[in-house]
């Protein structure tokens, strides 16, 4: 069974690990990190079987936005459905 922390706020707090097994591969779930928050991504027809073009997820993706051709706004149509820890 898998644990994750949960705040105050009902807001759920996942590891690097548990993030990365929502891949597409592993789970069914398609997640991605970025600046702390967890983002869904499974209803994405971009991010089908858990890619978008040389991107994967289960990641956190902050560092990686710097070279994509889109801005952080385009987390904005995801729902937030937890925070990285640290």
């Amino acid at each position: 069974m898998e644990f994750c922390k949960v705040e105050e706020n009902n807001i759920k707090i996942y590891t690097l690990s548990q993030l990365a097994l929502r891949n597409g591969h592993d789970r069914e779930e398609i997640w991605c990190s970025y600046q702390g928050k967890i983002y869904d991504l499974s209803n994405s027809r971009m991010w089908a079987k858990g890619r978008h073009y040389e991107h994967w997820a289960g990641q956190d993706l902050t560092a990686e936005l710097e070279d994509a051709p889109h801005q952080a706004q385009v987390f904005d149509k995801f729902e937030v459905i937890g925070l990285l820890s640290h």
